[in-house]
């Protein structure tokens, strides 16, 4: 079943979307703003997001730029009244996949939910976590700063992990990911695992790269939380 999440403030348009997409066979969540759009995004996994351009709270495009910016694939379709070529060269520049001009056809929503949902976005460009980044455009990984000093097998599953994130990733995942069926000597991962770890975990920085024992790798992190005053 295609698991699909619709941002709209619309109450009138989003009931008769959800409607029709429940004939389909498509279970849809529903966000009336920005805000708790962006919160559902970040929470959960979804095929497509339908995502309103006006939007009470954060607008379309900039719930659009912050998933972008942390990592999340997921195809956006952007829903608007504004049909001009700016404005569309601008959303696909915030990280949108398509466009759909209101009024529209519900068969064409379908159609286009069902071609976004086969693919992840292409306009990921960044993952963040905390004080790391990984640039995807320039193969860079940087933590508060400074660039690490990796190699493309260590980028590859720092980019692995990243993706995963807050979900660990077995060891055997990780190893079809990056070797495939060309299984590599034993201590392989674990070797470069290690260098991963000297790199984004140096300087006494608070650690990233997680053990977890029994089954493979993943990034914690713990945002600080402030301890309330006497």
């Amino acid at each position: 079943m295609l698991k699909a999440l619709l941002v709209e403030d619309d109450l009138d348009l989003a009931t008769a979307l959800i409607d029709y997409m429940s004939l389909e066979d498509i279970d849809c969540d529903y966000a009336a703003d920005g805000q708790v759009g962006y919160n559902l995004i970040m929470s959960n996994r979804y095929d497509v997001i339908i995502l309103d351009l006006n939007l009470p709270k954060i607008e379309g495009l900039a719930v659009c730029e912050r998933i972008r910016n942390n990592g999340v694939e997921t195809p956006v379709l952007m829903l608007t009244a504004r049909d001009t070529l700016d404005d569309k060269l601008e959303g696909f520049s915030r990280g949108a996949d398509d466009y759909l001009v209101k009024p529209f056809a519900m068969e064409e929503l379908l159609v286009r939910m069902k071609v976004l949902a086969k693919r992840r976005s292409g306009q990921v460009s960044k993952l963040t976590i905390a004080d790391l980044e990984l640039d995807l455009s320039h193969r860079q990984a940087i933590r508060a700063g400074t660039i690490l000093k990796l190699s493309p097998i260590a980028l590859k599953i720092l980019e692995v992990l990243m993706r995963e994130y807050p979900s660990g990733v077995s060891r055997e995942k990780i190893v079809q990911i990056i070797w495939g069926d060309e299984q590599p000597d034993s201590n392989s991962l674990k070797v470069h695992i290690f260098n991963l770890r000297k790199q984004v975990d140096q300087n006494d920085w608070s650690p990233l790269i997680q053990t977890i024992p029994g089954f493979g790798f993943g990034i914690s992190f713990q945002e600080h939380q402030p301890q309330d005053l006497p």
